[in-house]
Formats: C-alpha cells, sequence, structure tokens
C-alpha cells in the first residue's frame, strides 16, 4: 500500500461542519458590511514581493521571517499575500477607482508562522478598507463595525484597545526616546532583549513593544502619546468622542503599535480573552501614506481585518449540519424510476434532496438517510404511487404522513419557518 499523504504542517481542512457553519457566519458578515457601504473585491493569490517590502516594511517579522517567497520562470519575485491592504491599495490604484471608496474583501493569506491554535499558515481574513477619508467619524465607524460583526457573531466577552500612534515624525521622534530608555536599562542590568529584540533594536524598535518576552518589560517606559502634537491629540479624542457616542467601550493602550510600518494615527485591536496567545480578533488603524507609498495621490485611508480562523476557534464547538431536508426512499423497480423523476422534482422546488444511487432494501436506505443527516424521507412504493401520494417520515420522531407531492415544498418552508422562531 503507498504512503498516504498528508496536508503541509500549519494548514487545515474545513469540513463540511465546520464549511457550513463558516457560510452562515460569513452571510451575516457581508450583509451587515453591506449596509455600511462597502463593495467586494478579491485580489490575486500572489503578488509582486516589492508590494509587501515598500509598504509593510523590510524590518517588519513579516517580510524578515514570515512570507512565502518564490520565483517564477521569468525571474519575478513574487510572495503569497501575507496581509490584504497593501494588495487593496495596489488594485485601487492600477483599476483607478475613484475615492472615497469603501472597499471589503474576504480572503485567504499565508505566513510561514509556528502554527498553534487560531494560528495558520494559511488563513482567512475579513477586512474593510475606507478610502480617500479623513475624519475621526470614518475612524470611530471602522471600529464600530469591527466590534458590531463579533457581537453579531454571539462574541461579548470581548475588549477594545485603541492608541495613536501619531504622524511618521511624531513616530521617529518617540523611536528615538525607547531607544534611549533600553540602552539605559540594558546598561543597568535591568532587561536582557532576546534575540528577535536584539535584531528589532537595530531595526524598528516599537517591534519590542509587540513582543510577549520583553514588551511587558518596558512598563516605565515613555509612551507614544507623550510625543502627540496638539492636532494629533485632538484628532485621537474625536475618535473616542464618537465611539462613546455609539456606545463602544473601549480602553486607551498606550503601548498599542501595531506589527505593520504603514500605520498612522489611530491604531486598535479587538481581543478576547479566552482565546488565549492569539487574543486578537480584529486589528487595524489608519494609514495616511500608504497609497502615496505605493505611487498614487496622497490619500487618506483607514480599514480592518480579522481573523476569520480565529473567530471560529473563539466561538468554540461547531454545530452538526443537517444533511439534505428529504431523502428520497423507494421499494421496488418501479417504484424506483418514479423515485428518481420526484427526486429531480423536490430539487427544481429549491428544496435539498438526496437518494441512494445503488438499489438496496428499505432499512438500508433508512440507514443511509439517517448518516447523512436528512431531516425527512420520502417513501415511495406501489401503494403510494397507486394513491397519488407519498409517505413523509420525520428522521427524528419517526412519525409519518401520507400526502400529495405538491405539498412537499409546503412542509419544507414550514420547518424553515420552525427554525427561526
Amino acid at each position: 500500500m503507498s504512503k498516504r499523504i498528508q496536508k503541509p504542517r500549519g494548514t487545515r481542512d474545513i469540513l463540511p461542519d465546520e464549511y457550513a457553519f463558516r457560510e452562515k457566519l460569513l452571510e451575516k458578515a457581508f450583509k451587515i458590511i453591506k449596509t455600511y457601504g462597502y463593495r467586494f473585491i478579491v485580489t490575486p493569490t500572489f503578488e509582486y514581493t516589492q508590494l509587501f517590502t515598500r509598504t509593510i516594511g523590510e524590518t517588519t517579522d513579516i517580510v524578515e521571517k514570515e512570507m512565502f517567497r518564490f520565483q517564477d520562470r521569468g525571474g519575478r519575485d513574487l510572495a503569497l499575500r501575507p496581509e490584504g491592504t497593501a494588495p487593496v491599495i495596489r488594485a485601487f490604484l492600477e483599476n483607478r477607482l475613484i475615492p472615497p471608496s469603501k472597499i471589503a474583501y474576504f480572503m485567504n493569506m499565508f505566513r510561514a508562522e509556528r502554527p498553534q491554535k487560531g494560528r495558520y499558515r494559511e488563513f482567512w481574513q475579513i477586512g474593510v478598507e475606507a478610502i480617500g477619508m479623513k475624519d475621526p467619524l470614518i475612524d470611530a465607524e471602522v471600529i464600530e463595525l469591527g466590534a458590531r460583526l463579533l457581537q453579531e457573531f454571539g462574541l461579548e466577552n470581548f475588549i477594545v484597545e485603541i492608541n495613536s500612534v501619531g504622524t511618521k515624525d511624531e513616530r521617529e521622534a518617540y523611536k528615538r526616546a525607547l531607544l534611549d530608555y533600553i540602552e539605559e536599562i540594558e546598561a543597568q542590568g535591568e532587561i536582557t532583549l532576546c534575540e528577535d529584540c536584539q535584531r528589532r533594536k537595530e531595526s524598528n524598535p516599537l517591534r519590542i513593544l509587540d513582543c510577549r518576552t520583553d514588551g511587558p518589560k518596558l512598563h516605565n517606559a515613555p509612551t507614544i502619546l507623550e510625543f502627540l502634537s496638539e492636532d494629533s491629540y485632538r484628532y485621537f479624542e474625536e475618535v473616542q468622542k464618537y465611539l462613546k457616542k455609539w456606545g463602544v467601550d473601549f480602553v486607551i493602550n498606550p503601548r498599542l503599535v501595531r506589527g505593520l510600518d504603514y500605520y498612522t494615527h489611530t491604531a486598535f485591536e479587538i481581543k478576547l480573552k479566552e482565546i488565549g496567545a492569539q487574543d486578537a480578533l480584529i486589528g487595524g488603524g489608519r494609514y495616511d501614506t500608504l497609497v502615496e507609498d505605493l505611487g498614487g495621490p496622497a490619500t487618506p485611508a483607514v480599514g480592518f481585518a480579522m481573523g476569520f480562523d480565529r473567530v471560529i476557534v473563539a466561538l468554540g464547538n461547531i454545530p452538526r449540519i443537517k444533511g439534505p431536508f428529504y431523502f428520497v426512499a423507494t421499494v421496488g423497480d418501479f417504484a424506483r424510476g418514479y423515485g428518481i423523476g420526484l427526486l429531480r422534482k423536490i430539487r427544481n422546488m429549491g428544496v435539498p434532496a438526496d437518494m441512494s444511487y445503488e438499489i438496496k432494501s428499505l432499512k438500508a436506505q433508512m440507514k443511509i438517510a439517517d448518516r447523512i443527516g436528512a431531516v425527512k424521507a420520502v417513501i415511495v412504493g406501489e401503494e403510494e404511487i397507486n394513491r397519488g401520494k407519498v409517505r413523509v417520515r420525520d428522521m427524528e420522531t419517526g412519525e409519518e404522513l401520507l400526502v400529495e407531492e405538491d405539498k412537499l415544498r409546503d412542509i419544507y418552508e414550514e420547518e424553515l419557518k420552525r427554525e427561526k422562531t
């Protein structure tokens, strides 16, 4: 026997029960996001690597360690997309979309991370990008939308953390002050940075604040809020004002800087405590220089990305899905031919239905109906055909009804109404 081939490490199979669960959540999410004026797009799974090195930052962990990079036959450097914002902005510019534009996406991303619960090497994100708008109101609306989606999914015990990372100049001033502080406590022997943070210290000391090992040791370090200009601080206060007006509970986390280099002003994360180490379900913020970095005119923008796989983990047990509503079971050769036609008729009604494709006893057919999770069995034999009716058996209670074929859709719709109440 040949050796079985396993899926690559860090990937996962999404099986029918979870797929159906995801479909329901996505249907809900798409409906809500569209009510906020967003339109969905899909970008290529791979892009030129330069798109990400130029936008995310050469010194970020994503670019340095996590991107899946390869060369095509022409020697061009390509990468599987590790995040969605840069591709959306590239598509916005390349296709000459007109601002203001509200763009949303649901796409798979790829990062060569250490696999753990809620973190995979292929993962899915729901994202929104409001391009061409700079006002505290839209920042607050984006945050409120993220919180609302989690609530609609059935999650309540989450916390919204917000911060301002200021302008590029303000952030540079803060970097210098943070570096001075780190070097001072290093010299005093109060801290020994991990290997990753030694590298971050040279390239981008803000990343040390994200480190779960060394970040907490910097609790006495200066915060970026101390380096904001009057205008930047006023902008941040306006965002808070709108969040309070809409009833969005939040806390200010002055050490929240996010892991990408393109953020300006507002930065935020929405976390759920129970999920453990990977507690950020949503992360986002404002990025007013990204469009210009990619060759476009100066264009403000703000958005977020939701880790959809993490949401699934946070929701816990995945309900078992029902199979087809009807399973057509036949008794006898003549009834089988009739049943095949009936199956097609039921499906044409828009009702999910199936049957056994092999000739089997009624008992064996009922076992199949039970195994695939059919809600009701439609039993057809010579007696039922002669009477112009079919027998409908509830697979859970065993109760049977003798009804005309035309009543099958009514039974289905009544069941749907019962489930909604």
